[in-house]
């Protein structure tokens, strides 16, 4: 997954918090085994070998990973797309579906060149927390290279978890509990994120964050709005309570349910 993950335990003595997080970590290291496009055995490097109309079996996880980017690309009307990517390299997106029978995948048109870039940080922030409170371990801050963030039962005596939202370590902070907060943007890696629809580089917003119950979640939809435009991404997120949208575009944070959040 190409980043570094972090692990912070609160309420559990320090060497039963370090097994702990070494479980955590462990599952990180059989996700990536899984999840990357670039490990030639792995499920993702076997579903763009296949032809239309061929199915694959895959892994649990894998599996579950899937059938959350397919809600989340209906969920946000395509703008998250985990076969964005494959623009590059054929002319329209390819076309697969999921059958839940068999726990397989099928190839209905193209070449399936999927990157999980955009939801599998998110992912294997869900998958640690699970690990996490298996280990009873319920109070944590998990960490994926700083812009993928999960955080479970605030340490005792504190509001949450403190968290600054911005650059260079904003002085604003906010206090995250049970929820993930990610973020996507241009500043680093300049206009890297591809709009599914169009196949042109995603301008429309400076920086964006996204606050949701999973870390999943959070990844995909903050993709999502750097693709849509305040208006789309209104009526994206809707009604719903446990989504929450930040932008910045280059001249102050600001939005409709983008607005200096309270968590």
């Amino acid at each position: 997954m190409a980043t570094q993950f972090q692990v912070r335990i609160a309420g559990a003595e320090k060497p039963y918090a370090a097994q702990a997080a070494q479980a955590a970590f462990a599952m990180t290291d059989d996700l990536e085994s899984r999840l990357s496009r670039f490990r030639e055995n792995s499920d993702i490097a076997r579903i763009a070998q296949l032809a239309p109309g061929e199915e694959l079996r895959l892994s649990e996880p894998v599996f579950a990973c899937l059938e959350i980017a397919e809600k989340m690309e209906s969920a946000t009307r395509g703008a998250f797309s985990v076969t964005a990517a494959a623009l590059q390299n054929q002319p329209q997106r390819p076309r697969w579906s999921l059958r839940q029978e068999s726990s397989s995948i099928r190839c209905d048109g193209g070449r399936l060149e999927f990157d999980l870039g955009a939801i599998g940080k998110g992912f294997a922030l869900d998958r640690m927390a699970e690990v996490l409170r298996e280990w009873d371990c319920p109070s944590f801050l998990l960490v994926a290279g700083g812009s993928s963030i999960l955080a479970g039962a605030g340490p005792a005596g504190t509001p949450g978890w403190s968290c600054g939202l911005g650059e260079n370590n904003s002085a604003q902070r906010y206090w995250l509990t049970d929820c993930s907060l990610s973020g996507s943007g241009l500043a680093v890696k300049g206009a890297h994120i591809l709009d599914p629809r169009t196949a042109q580089p995603a301008h429309r917003q400076h920086r964006a964050w996204a606050l949701t119950g999973t870390g999943a979640e959070s990844d995909a939809l903050s993709t999502a709005c750097m693709v849509g435009g305040e208006a789309e991404l209104l009526e994206i997120v809707g009604d719903r309570s446990d989504w929450l949208v930040f932008l910045n575009q280059g001249g102050g944070w600001r939005g409709g349910r983008v607005r200096p959040m309270t968590v």
